[in-house]
């Protein structure tokens, strides 16, 4: 026997592609709908509105149907208050536990909506009954007796819509092609970039070891001392080897200048670690005097926070990397829901990671020499990210000078 429900879609669902997508949804899965209602807004400030019958061969796809046509805004057309089950226990969540996306969302709870707080993709929503604020909290920081969100009831998804005018960052709409004009984009990037800065939002940069390795360390350097980059998310690696860099001139033993390989410079990154070792910490080298220039000291000067997230593969690591992953991420949770544009350069494990926080309306930029590298950010959730296909070592300085440039007109 068929099933069939009523959804309702609302906003700029035309020039967004939302309805696109939800007719696509619902045909890839086996079902079909009837439009019932559809209002068009006839100036682009105004809304539009639809209302859908779906139809599924039985009540469990249909469930499916809807459960993915919830993550793109959809709606049923009366909506009960949210149900909430407390945890028993820690990191054990109630069978049926509803699963963030990282757009804005909100909980009906007592007959008013409550915007979640902290919005990131694959969370679950727990309710403060008492303050009535609702949280996204991963499975990790979930407590017993804690509120949580059952099933779909009650919860509004609003999905994120392109901007009316043409913009760098259209946010539905991520894509990447090595055929773009790179300078012109990384112009436009710069335009974003200082727009962000006077709004008063914050910036913050997610880097590889490239960044060093190909020279463009210099020009981070000074976009940090100038005040563009608010907070630094890397690995060990970057601070590795710009600490390297400045002590010996070297990046994993090869002359930063010349391109090549320096006599014993195989070992100067485990001697730049064990000088920081001797210091204790990358500030307190910075204030020795061991460390005199590079990434890791203007972000000490400048008083710019940084979290390096250590793996199983670093050398080291240096004392302020922080092995303890679940340490790490609540680390850089702390910077993440203040940002307004991320800017990712040469590094897929530490931009997925940061990308998977992020919530889908943080303007984001991801660079990398190798086009699977930003497509694989996109394919893990990070769609309104937009891609550029370039070398660190010419992207940063590139933007840089736009930076520069763009600041004297």
């Amino acid at each position: 026997m068929e099933s069939c429900r009523e959804i309702e879609l609302e906003g700029h669902i035309i020039d967004s592609g939302v309805m696109t997508l939800v007719f696509d949804r619902i045909m890839d899965m086996g079902g079909e709908f009837e439009i019932l209602t559809f209002n068009v807004g006839k100036l682009k400030t105004d809304t539009s509105y639809a209302r859908l019958r779906v139809t599924a061969p039985g009540d469990h796809q249909l469930d499916a149907i809807l459960s993915e046509l919830h993550r793109l805004g959809a709606r049923a057309p009366e909506i009960g208050d949210v149900t909430l089950v407390p945890a028993e226990g820690d990191r054990i969540l109630p069978k049926g536990f509803y699963s963030t996306t990282n757009h804005p969302t909100f909980v009906k709870y007592r007959g008013e909506w409550l915007p979640v707080e902290r919005i990131e993709m694959d969370c679950h929503i727990v309710v403060d009954e008492k303050k009535k604020r609702a949280f996204c909290t991963p499975i990790s920081k979930i407590k017993a007796g804690d509120a949580v969100v059952v099933s779909e009831t009650g919860v509004r998804v609003v999905y994120p819509e392109r901007p009316r005018k043409v913009s760098t960052f259209e946010f539905m709409h991520g894509t990447v092609s090595s055929e773009r004009p790179s300078e012109a984009i990384i112009a436009k990037i710069a335009r974003e970039i200082l727009k962000s800065k006077k709004k008063g939002e914050k910036i913050a940069l997610v880097g590889g070891p490239a960044i060093v390795h190909t020279g463009a360390a210099d020009a981070l350097a000074k976009m940090i001392r100038a005040g563009y980059i608010d907070v630094l998310f890397a690995g060990n690696a970057l601070a590795t080897h710009d600490i390297e860099s400045n002590l010996f001139g070297t990046s994993l033993g090869m002359d930063v200048k010349t391109g090549t390989l320096v006599t014993g410079g195989h070992k100067h990154h485990i001697r730049a670690i064990s000088e920081i070792m001797r210091a204790g910490s990358i500030r307190n080298a910075v204030d020795q005097g061991v460390v005199t220039g590079g990434i890791m000291y203007e972000c000490v000067k400048k008083g710019v926070p940084f979290v390096l997230a250590g793996s199983i593969r670093d050398d080291g690591p240096l004392p302020d990397t922080i092995t303890d992953v679940v340490e790490a991420q609540d680390a850089m949770r702390r910077h993440i829901h203040d940002l307004g544009m991320v800017v990712m350069v040469g590094t897929l494990l530490h931009s997925i990671a940061v990308g998977n926080c992020l919530p889908s309306y943080v303007k984001t930029v991801c660079v990398d020499i190798n086009p699977a590298s930003v497509t694989k950010l996109m394919d893990r959730g990070t769609t309104q990210a937009i891609g550029v296909v370039s070398d660190a070592g010419t992207f940063l300085p590139l933007l840089c000078e736009q930076l520069e440039k763009q600041e004297k007109c």
